[in-house]
């Protein structure tokens, strides 16, 4: 564990370009999306139907759920059409030299 609770998770290119990579952080089954140069994490579990996010295709901002479609916000996890009506846990990320790091703890 490093500073302020962030984690190394993997490199930046281990994360496919406009598309998402799955972790686990301490048991907590995450969704790494990069999107040109962002990177964004997010519970890797959909709200609706328990299915891993990270498999699904990522496009305007969103990471959809392939098993029923919905859509979810990568900078909020809320949910952006339905059947999902609940959002999904965002966290925050840095990025240092090439290392991603994630903290599953709450933003200050």
């Amino acid at each position: 564990m490093s500073e302020n609770g962030f984690v190394k998770v993997c490199s930046v290119t281990d994360i496919p370009a406009d598309g998402a990579l799955a972790v686990e952080i301490d048991d907590v089954p995450v969704a790494l999306v990069r999107t040109g140069a962002e990177i964004y994490a997010l519970n890797d579990t959909c709200s609706h139907a328990e299915v891993s996010l990270s498999e699904g295709e990522v496009y305007d901002g969103t990471i959809e759920c392939w098993l029923h479609g919905s859509c979810f916000d990568l900078r909020t996890g809320k949910p952006t059409n339905p059947p999902a009506t609940r959002p999904v846990p965002t966290y925050r990320v840095k990025v240092v030299g090439d290392e991603v790091h994630v903290s599953l703890t709450a933003a200050d």
